[in-house]
């Protein structure tokens, strides 16, 4: 019995030609059938025009006995040279390049062919000439026209409907962003562009004028009737795009942005991606530049403990971590909703990626001790903390030191008998000449991450295995931009409510910065850290919390008259201007620009472990006696100073 034969979808038939034939695309019968006809009305039509638009009878016979030699010999032209696996749709000039070099070469081999086989009929040289002339202009205008239909370059006229907007910008960005409303004119329609080059100034861009400089948004918009602005700026400094916005808005227009240029480059971007400008954009800097050779050495193929798994920046942490894909990422988080939570995105979003999702408070010594001696992380990166200063100011005095200083020293340890190469706490400016119980606690647990790096804090020290060969790093940041307990959730919830936007201080400033930049850096400081060191960020400008509100205003599309702003007086603990840096201490640059290492006061080890004596052994203790307490181990900590 023979074997049945299989034939897959994907081998090649039986009968060549017949298989070739059913993969045949009918459309591309059609192209070869213009183009057969385009030959034949190029050759004729330039005997025509030879002739003053009355081809002599002689001549006409002449015309059509060589129309026989010259269609194959030009259809076979083109077919070699691949005029037919392209789209017409998607017609460019590397289309038009390859129909003036397929009809360039026809051009030469007609009258070569005409002689090497004797055909008897005299073609005037003029034909010779006029000829490719006018095929090149059939063939290739053809194919523009098709094009510009299929993408409605009338798009004013076939969608009317279509919002009319002002691009600023005239570069790569704004040019990707008018084909795609070419290609989908139903919703916006740019009517100009601006920009500050004054070569652009006159010239088109996919057929739209450039009207003038980023200044005469306003006016043009004003003149032209236009209600919506987009900027095609992604690589322009952020504090252009602030200011262009805040001009915009001025004028009651809507802003929008555009993604990142190489998205727009990949065919990822679609007109509805447009999105209205946000506070990202304009408060956050310019891209981090990492040392990914250093971070790859650093991460890849390790274990790596993130303890805060859940929290704004723990989170975001762990998303940054993934990049340099760890042989394990341990997620260590108290709350369980924000634990799943993580483990869902990643199960989403990395499901390469191998996971430990574990439920556990920093405090607790065993259960830290048994997640290091289970894990042996290489890398901790410490972000669990209370950090909310009002709370933590008034009722919960105590439990922010057993959280962030206890907590911090619990890991520390574990840490550090368990052999892990490197742990990075978490800090805050507000550790920084403190005036509230947060930031003062935070400025405990940098002192117990310098004493544990220098002197290993147990009463009974004893040998265990890898002690003393953890390098302990701590950074300090200002606020992000969306995490939680931010002024922004709760502008936004306000705004959407109507009002008002209560703000604390006229004068009131805060440093920010994005979550992910915040984290980049944190992971480039660790990477750097060589033991003991406070690393500062680059916060840039600090930013005036009211001017923050009315920005979050407008861009919401209402005026401070709708929405009004309320002060509402400093809440405890809290301060007008956050430092970064304490009076008495100096930094040293690094070669990361966005990076500084300052020169803290010392900590006394022994001071620290009657520190963390108290705190562990007193169950209770009211606000007035903790912030007591605090003076005298933080010098520099001032309560209720505003």
């Amino acid at each position: 019995m023979k074997p049945e034969r299989v034939v897959t979808a994907n081998a090649p038939s039986p009968r060549g030609g017949e298989g070739a034939f059913k993969r045949f695309n009918p459309r591309t019968l059609v192209v070869i059938a213009h183009d057969v006809l385009a030959t034949a009305v190029a050759w004729l039509g330039a005997y025509w025009l030879r002739f003053n638009l009355s081809i002599p009878e002689p001549f006409l016979a002449t015309a059509l006995t060589t129309l026989l030699w010259v269609v194959p010999l030009q259809g076979l032209l083109f077919w070699r040279f691949g005029l037919y696996r392209g789209m017409w749709r998607f017609a460019s000039l590397p289309d038009l390049k390859r129909i003036v070099m397929a009809v360039g070469l026809a051009a030469l081999a007609t009258p070569a062919v005409l002689l090497l086989f004797r055909v008897d009929a005299a073609v005037p040289r003029s034909v010779l000439l006029l000829d490719p002339l006018l095929l090149v202009l059939i063939m290739g205008g053809s194919r523009l026209a098709y094009r510009a239909w299929k993408e409605h370059r009338l798009a004013a006229v076939l969608a009317p409907e279509a919002t009319p907007v002002l691009v600023a910008g005239a570069g790569s960005a704004a040019d990707f962003l008018l084909r795609e409303f070419q290609r989908n004119p139903s919703k916006w329609r740019a009517v100009g562009l601006v920009d500050d080059d004054p070569a652009k100034r006159g010239r088109q861009v996919q057929g739209v004028p450039v009207l003038g400089g980023l200044a005469e948004l306003p006016a043009r918009a004003a003149k032209m009737g236009v209600e919506d602005v987009v900027l095609a700026l992604p690589s322009a400094p952020h504090a252009l795009r602030k200011r262009l916005t805040e001009m915009c808005t001025a004028a009651g227009l809507r802003v929008l942005s555009v993604p990142a240029l190489e998205d727009l480059m990949g065919g990822r971007v679609a007109v509805s991606q447009l999105r209205p400008i946000e506070l990202d954009d304009l408060l956050g800097r310019d891209p981090v530049e990492l040392d990914d050779s250093g971070l790859h050495a650093l991460l890849t193929g390790k274990t790596v403990l993130v303890t805060g798994a859940g929290g704004s920046i723990g989170s975001e942490l762990c998303r940054q971590i993934a990049r340099f894909e760890p042989a394990r990422l341990v997620l260590l988080e108290h709350g369980e909703l924000a634990l799943y939570r993580m483990e869902q995105e990643f199960r989403q979003r990395h499901p390469d990626q191998a996971i430990a999702c574990v439920v556990g408070d920093v405090k607790d010594a065993a259960r830290i001790g048994e997640v290091m001696a289970d894990f042996r992380p290489a890398v901790v990166f410490h972000a669990a903390a209370y950090k909310h200063v009002p709370l933590m100011e008034e009722a919960n005095a105590l439990q922010a030191l057993k959280n962030n200083v206890l907590g911090t020293h619990v890991c520390a340890r574990a840490a550090l008998e368990n052999g892990v190469g490197k742990f990075v706490m978490i800090s805050t400016d507000k550790a920084v000449n403190p005036t509230n119980v947060m930031g003062a606690s935070k400025r405990l647990a940098e002192m117990v991450c310098q004493a544990v790096a220098y002197r290993p804090l147990s009463p009974n020290p004893s040998p265990a295995r890898g002690e003393g060969k953890t390098c302990f790093v701590s950074v300090r940041f200002g606020n992000v931009l969306g995490s939680s307990g931010s002024v922004i959730p709760k502008f936004q919830e306000q705004i959407a409510r109507g009002g008002p936007v209560t703000v604390t201080h006229p004068e009131i400033t805060r440093y920010f910065m994005s979550i992910p930049e915040a984290a980049q850096l944190v992971l480039q400081a660790g990477l750097m850290g060589r033991g003991g060191e406070i690393f500062v960020l680059d916060m840039g400008e600090p930013v005036q919390i009211a001017d923050l509100a009315r920005l979050m205003i407008r861009l919401s599309g209402h005026t401070e008259d709708e929405i009004r702003i309320s002060y509402t007086g400093l809440r405890p603990g809290e301060k007008l201007y956050e430092e970064l840096l304490a009076d008495a201490e100096t930094t040293l640059p690094t070669p990361h620009p966005k990076l500084r290492v300052a020169k803290a006061r010392e900590a006394d080890g022994r001071e620290v472990r009657s520190i963390l004596d108290w705190i562990a052994s007193t169950p209770a203790a009211s606000d007035a006696e903790v912030r007591a307490r605090l003076q005298g181990w933080v010098p520099e900590y001032r309560p209720n100073a505003g």
